[in-house]
């Protein structure tokens, strides 16, 4: 049954609406320094928070079972509107620490109804051209965690307010979209039970294990590389005295990043996920690598490094998903994508915090030096044998 034409469309437009929110508080850090009394430290807490929301989220959604034992399209409508009004909540005029972190991590919590949600449904939609669809689910994220700092380099966005009122009504209207225009799946079923004491036994296919310290090693750079993009645009200025718009470089940098998702996806079905991987690990850790030399380019020359990086270090992603679901026996797909997301995502928390602790103790121009530990961890583990 070969679906309707408007249902992967919808829930790319959803998904990109309702992932605004992830960087939603990073776009706005100069504003969030001033309300809460916090240093550069705040670029890593803003993040590290979502994300911890985001692993917690996922577990309990799994272990609850809650996409499966409701419509995944009325769960990702609630968890948009809950995620909306724990984005709206940085508009507080007592906005403390405190406030900012359970804030953040809220986001992250119904984030977790979203992402993998809305993955879920193209899955029920898309039997075949799985790997495709993912790849535009993937662009999706991208370009909605860049779109707040598209918000705020325009004229309407400089009010830091305009970005938590433009991404918390985006994300409403995505969630209602989805809801209104995309009912079950023809290919919906219930998943088995979450088998989560299976994780030990799980790495010890080989496949499996391959897969999974590659996608780490991609965690531990990918969203590191995005939150101190902007610092590494305001160190450029400062060292060659340019004014290149922080904001809307940004912007531009992580977006093109989407464009990587779909071309690898197309790659990935003549090459193979396994060397289209490979190659992007390869690239970004050279970038990883090169990344102080960059520094001392020309306005164009750095942009284009950057830009290069931001493909790269994109790309790989949906492959390391399918990767991993190609690699344990069908009952066990569920727990092992589960598994896989929560452990990249507190890798990722740590090398967030590494960068935000190494940020006020050393030249920002060798700060990304650091994340090329991913890199080289995701080419070790991917030596391995993988499907």
């Amino acid at each position: 049954m070969k679906p309707k034409l408007h249902i992967l469309p919808v829930i790319i437009i959803s998904q990109f609406a309702c992932t605004s929110l992830w960087f939603a508080g990073n776009a706005i850090i100069e504003p969030l320094m001033l309300k809460t009394g916090m240093g550069l430290e705040i670029i890593g807490y803003a993040l590290s928070s979502v994300q911890l929301g985001f692993i917690v989220g996922t577990l309990v959604f799994a272990l609850l079972m809650i996409a499966d034992r409701y419509p995944p399209a009325r769960v990702f409508m609630f968890c948009a509107l809950l995620a909306s009004f724990c984005n709206f909540i940085l508009l507080s005029a007592s906005l403390s620490k405190g406030l900012l972190l359970m804030a953040r991590f809220g986001t992250g919590f119904f984030l977790a109804g979203i992402y993998p949600v809305g993955m879920k449904i193209a899955a029920d939609y898309y039997e075949k051209g799985l790997g495709k669809a993912l790849g535009f689910l993937v662009s999706a994220l991208v370009l909605g965690s860049a779109f707040p700092f598209l918000i705020n380099g325009l004229e309407w966005g400089r009010d830091y307010r305009a970005v938590i009122m433009i991404t918390s009504g985006l994300a409403v209207l995505g969630g209602f979209m989805l809801w209104a225009l995309v009912p079950n799946g023809p290919y919906r079923k219930h998943s088995t039970k979450l088998f989560l004491r299976a994780g030990p036994d799980l790495f010890k296919i080989k496949g499996f294990r391959s897969a999974a310290f590659g996608y780490f090693g991609h965690m531990w750079e990918l969203y590191a590389f995005w939150a101190f993009t902007p610092l590494a645009v305001e160190t450029y200025n400062g060292i060659h005295h340019t004014a290149m718009p922080v904001a809307l470089t940004t912007f531009g940098i992580i977006a093109t990043g989407g464009i990587s998702c779909v071309l690898g996806g197309l790659l990935s079905l003549r090459h193979g996920s396994k060397k289209v991987a490979l190659v992007s690990l390869a690239l970004s850790g050279s970038l990883c690598l090169a990344s102080p030399f960059l520094f001392w380019l020309a306005a164009p020359l750095f942009i284009a490094g950057w830009i290069l990086w931001s493909m790269a270090v994109i790309a790989d992603s949906p492959q390391f998903s399918r990767l991993v679901a190609d690699s344990v026996p069908i009952e066990l797909k569920g727990t092992a994508l589960t598994l896989v997301n929560c452990i990249g995502f507190a890798i990722s928390i740590v090398s967030i915090q590494l960068l935000a602790y190494l940020v006020d103790r050393m030249n920002v121009n060798y700060l990304f030096l650091f994340l090329v530990l991913g890199p080289v961890l995701g080419l070790a583990g991917l030596k391995g044998k993988t499907p």
